[in-house]
């Protein structure tokens, strides 16, 4: 009989989700004869049951594209928006899947997508994943698709930044996504030759980086660069984080829950501007004058690098055997050239941050980059 499989593409978009689409469906349909269901827009439209049929004029010349054909949303199966109130959505998606005729659902995405994919196994349906993120923040795999075209977008504007920088004679400090771990920052500072990197793994001290900059200056180059993750935070600004998470797991009332839940919530906002903050900070600290430039979403656009291209189809493909050999329950990881099934509960709510240890940290050093601690 003809097998069904369901994909569906879930977080934040990222180049190679279309590769990995392909990757999938192709080996899938060409090769062990299988019928391959898209679902619009991630869980919600596994939820709603909007479908695309993925036949081979579907998968054809995706490759090269960004984006993901099948749409994406941050919509998670227990806490999904609907009629105006929170639901939990879940078997109406099991449900669904048993509609469709499916024996295995491929969920494309980052640690969300990870932790939403185990949910469903735990449920009882077939579930693998893909890990995908420009972060390259997932657990348990080498390298995350859409890492390495993220590193050269990056890397390319850091280049295009220095020239400014030495015209002006100013501070450029530039914003890499990144929120909890430093992969991407570190990797394209590094590779753009920047003057300061700062991640989440590090607690900067302002003094420090005003230090390394003005030290620059003192050896008559007043221009410098620097490369922040998004989630970069200052020692102080850590602990005070750190203080209100305690707070919030001690209290025992049910008000006073609440309000440490509004006071950390607060926090959080107002260090959305941390790196503009930083850059007034390093203004008045060094003389120069300063500017920022947020990346932001210009990361994840365009189309894969080969690299990404060359992993996505890997690992889809890696998937493809693993869904005939009835394997379920895992996420296909990257591991030195070789694809591996890693159970899903060894990833889901998991990080993988950057080392203090890591080669990346300790060449950055060697080269003299200050990393603000």
């Amino acid at each position: 009989m003809t097998k069904y499989v369901g994909i569906l593409t879930a977080g934040g978009d990222s180049p190679g989700l279309n590769a990995a689409i392909r990757g999938v469906g192709k080996a899938l349909r060409d090769h062990y004869g299988m019928q391959i269901i898209g679902f619009r827009d991630g869980f919600r439209g596994l939820m709603e049951n909007r479908t695309m049929r993925l036949n081979g004029e579907a998968l054809s010349g995706i490759l090269t594209k960004g984006g993901t054909i099948l749409g994406t949303s941050r919509d998670k199966p227990h806490r999904m928006p609907v009629g105006g109130e929170i639901r939990d959505m879940t078997q109406v998606i099991v449900e669904n899947y048993h509609k469709n005729h499916l024996d295995a659902l491929v969920c494309l995405g980052g640690n969300g997508t990870q932790k939403n994919a185990l949910r469903l196994a735990q449920s009882g349906l077939n579930v693998l994943t893909l890990p995908k993120t420009i972060d390259n923040d997932v657990a348990e795999t080498d390298i995350s698709f859409g890492f390495d075209t993220a590193l050269g977008i990056a890397t390319e504007a850091i280049d295009r930044l220095h020239s400014t920088a030495h015209s002006h004679h100013r501070i450029i400090v530039v914003e890499i996504m990144g929120h909890r771990a430093g992969w991407l920052a570190l990797g394209a500072g590094l590779a753009g030759g920047a003057d300061v990197i700062l991640v989440p793994e590090i607690p900067y001290d302002v003094e420090s980086v005003s230090h390394t900059i003005r030290e620059r200056s003192r050896r008559g180059k007043p221009f410098s660069i620097v490369a922040v993750a998004e989630g970069a935070m200052s020692v102080e600004d850590t602990e005070r984080l750190r203080d209100s998470v305690d707070k919030k797991k001690s209290a025992t009332s049910k008000e006073e829950k609440k309000r440490l839940k509004a006071e950390l919530q607060r926090l959080k906002r107002e260090y959305v501007d941390n790196t503009l903050r930083l850059a007034k900070q390093l203004e008045e600290n060094t003389g120069l004058e300063s500017r920022v430039t947020i990346l932001g979403h210009l990361q994840r656009g365009g189309a894969p690098s080969a690299a990404d291209r060359i992993l996505a189809t890997r690992l889809g493909t890696a998937c493809a055997d693993l869904i005939e050999q009835g394997v379920s329950g895992v996420m296909v990881a990257a591991r030195g050239e070789d694809a591996v099934p890693v159970p899903l509960d060894e990833v889901a709510g998991k990080l993988k941050s950057v080392p203090t240890d890591h080669p990346w940290l300790t060449s950055a050093r060697r080269v003299g980059i200050g990393l603000g601690d």
